[in-house]
């Protein structure tokens, strides 16, 4: 059989696309080798992750019609006067009613002030985060170039125009009217750096994410990777011993290795073992630091996301947290181990939480501890209480279905 030049440039150029497709995107925290293997399955006609991309392509339609936003549009500006920078008011922290003005606030651990949620960035900025995250999800898995189109213009709009762009730091994030203009607790809020930086790794080979917008952004991201680990209220998040810390390691490591500082990834995931495992999780598996917050099942989940997702990027760096125990068994699996029956709704938490917490999280915790090994405490109460696919819950695109 003969073959014309031009059929054979034809195949060969049509061979090198499906290698590009079936290459695995540059994400950390959302698992690589598990989305190229989803979107395999869906071309199979797997009808298991069909209830999983309708949901994710519904959401994402209606973020198509959702309005860039970007730090211009807040009402309230930070102590420095310049609006493009990044602004929020500690939720927890109210005016004290023993004083004409309020002044100073005080704090009411765990019931959100809604007047912090009022004319700041801190809504706006996880909104636009998550977004672009959701939309390149639904953009790897349909190559729907509409979805890659949202992602850029809403991150060109609130980190890369000139007129719009947010300064790269978080110097007035939670600030407290009365003691403070911003603290190193608000870097908390830019955790949602994570989910955009996995975004836009799955939009990278759409015309709608140029070149010149990739070098800009890394631009930025380079401003903000040294701001935060070298400011003040970097270090004094740095240093935080509870979940504060867990997720500046979490921010810090993604922003690491998507930068290509591999070194610097590899030191913060290491350390982990001792400055966070160690001193967070107790033999029995209780995290006294979270047990102590008056939401404290919800904080108990919220610093096991963290470690977990941490434990996800050290794969990355080939270190193995899920290994890791002290010799009085301090590690991950023993915290997930004691929250694990409270998947079961119905299951009485032992303190009085001033708030109910949605046990749905604990879940994907339980999927990832059993990637990495068996483990029937764990996979006995995911069988029981996993139920039909949910908007949000990515974690189904990467999980085989194996308890």
């Amino acid at each position: 059989m003969k073959f014309t030049l031009g059929f054979l440039i034809s195949l060969f150029f049509a061979l090198i696309g499906a290698m590009r497709a079936g290459e695995a995107p540059r994400t950390f925290g959302l698992n690589a080798e598990g989305l190229v293997a989803a979107r395999a399955r869906l071309a199979a006609g797997d009808e298991r992750l069909a209830p999983s991309l309708d949901l994710l392509r519904a959401e994402a339609d209606r973020l198509i019609k959702l309005q860039p936003a970007s730090v211009m549009d807040k009402t309230r500006t930070a102590a420095s006067g310049d609006k493009h920078d990044y602004f929020s008011f500690a939720p927890y922290w109210w005016p004290d009613p023993k004083k004409s003005d309020g002044l100073p606030y005080i704090r009411d651990d765990g019931r959100v002030n809604p007047d912090s949620k009022r004319g700041t960035d801190s809504g706006a900025f996880s909104r636009t985060c998550n977004a672009v995250e959701t939309l390149g999800l639904t953009y790897w898995f349909t190559r729907d170039e509409r979805y890659a189109q949202k992602a850029a213009t809403l991150t060109r709009t609130w980190f890369l125009d000139v007129a719009t762009r947010m300064n790269p730091s978080l110097e007035y994030a939670q600030a407290i009217p009365g003691i403070n203009n911003g603290r190193g607790i608000g870097i908390l809020e830019a955790r949602h750096l994570c989910n955009l930086v996995d975004g836009l790794a799955l939009i990278a080979g759409s015309p709608a994410w140029s070149a010149a917008d990739s070098t800009a952004m890394t631009g930025w991201l380079t401003a903000y990777y040294e701001w935060v680990t070298t400011s003040k209220n970097g270090r004094e998040e740095a240093a935080a011993e509870n979940n504060h810390g867990s997720w500046y390691d979490v921010q810090v490591v993604a922003l690491a290795l998507n930068l290509g500082r591999v070194a610097d990834a590899k030191q913060i995931v290491t350390q982990a073992t001792t400055k966070r495992i160690q001193r967070q999780i107790e033999p029995d598996g209780r995290q006294p630091l979270e047990l102590a917050r008056t939401k404290s099942l919800d904080y108990s989940c919220f610093n096991l996301e963290a470690l977990v997702r941490l434990a996800r990027l050290g794969e990355s760096v080939g270190v193995d947290l899920w290994k890791f125990s002290t010799s009085d068994g301090r590690n991950l699996r023993a915290a997930l181990r004691l929250v694990a029956p409270y998947a079961d709704p119905a299951k009485k938490w032992p303190k009085e939480d001033i708030k109910v917490t949605n046990r749905t999280r604990i879940l994907p915790l339980l999927v990832e501890a059993l990637r990495h090994g068996l483990d029937a405490s764990l996979s006995a109460p995911l069988a029981q209480h996993l139920g039909p696919a949910a908007s949000g819950e990515y974690w189904r695109f990467v999980w085989d279905g194996k308890l």
